[in-house]
């Protein structure tokens, strides 16, 4: 696949149609920031779903919104990790500027988004768990399913950080790609020829410049004609 003209470095990328590095795209920071991300998505609805119910309750103060939303958030954020995992994979072949630009866009979105929700996730569980009193209904006798809540309400707490590192290299991303797509605008070639260059006497000076006196055609004086 061939570079379009003029298509290189935008967006922080390199030029288009480069051939698949994969050392040099495991080490991009969003790269490493995605995959951290991955792994606390899987650790917060996997503890959920494996030991923060007790039958139909959870423990989580028995409220199942709680559980509900801390797995929910969870399999999504493990979703648009390996959604935008793909895209970063496959950035550096887009040959357009507005694609690499929608690209950046979605991950800005995406990425703020999930900081909020990860941020709202956390106070959410956290407080449910801190009214829970043991003994309930809906806890367990054992205690069972307390380690996994913990664990739950921490990587919830942590992915608030990666997810927000993320948000911050899609803004930088972004600012970079805006900045190029100005510079390109108003650059001018210092070698390319004006548009006002074909009128006569630009290339001289001024155009409407009369010329010496001594260079003039000279004319008869006027005389009268006789009868």
């Amino acid at each position: 696949m061939s570079a379009a003209p003029g298509i290189g470095g935008a967006y922080g990328a390199g030029k288009a149609g480069a051939p698949f590095d994969p050392l040099v795209y495991i080490k991009k920071p969003q790269v490493i920031l995605r995959l951290v991300s991955l792994l606390f998505s899987i650790i917060v609805f996997g503890c959920i779903s494996s030991g923060a119910w007790f039958g139909h309750s959870c423990q989580m103060h028995g409220d199942v919104n709680a559980c509900g939303y801390g797995t929910g958030i969870g399999v999504i954020a493990f979703l648009l990790c390996i959604g935008f995992l793909i895209v970063d994979a496959l950035f550096e072949n887009l040959s357009s500027v507005q694609h690499r630009k929608y690209a950046v866009l979605a991950d800005l979105a995406a990425s703020g988004l999930w900081t909020f929700l990860w941020f709202v996730g956390f106070c959410y569980m956290t407080d449910a768990w801190r009214r829970s009193e043991p003994g309930a209904n809906y806890m367990q006798p054992s205690g069972k399913g307390k380690d996994n809540i913990q664990a739950a309400i921490a990587f919830s707490f942590f992915s608030i950080f990666t997810w927000g590192g993320l948000t911050f290299l899609a803004v930088r991303r972004y600012r970079m790609g805006a900045q190029e797509a100005f510079s390109t605008g108003y650059d001018q070639d210092p070698n390319a020829s004006s548009p006002y260059s074909s009128f006569p006497g630009s290339e001289s000076g001024d155009p409407y410049q009369q010329p010496p006196f001594s260079q003039q055609k000279e004319t008869p004086d006027y005389q009268p004609p006789t009868y």
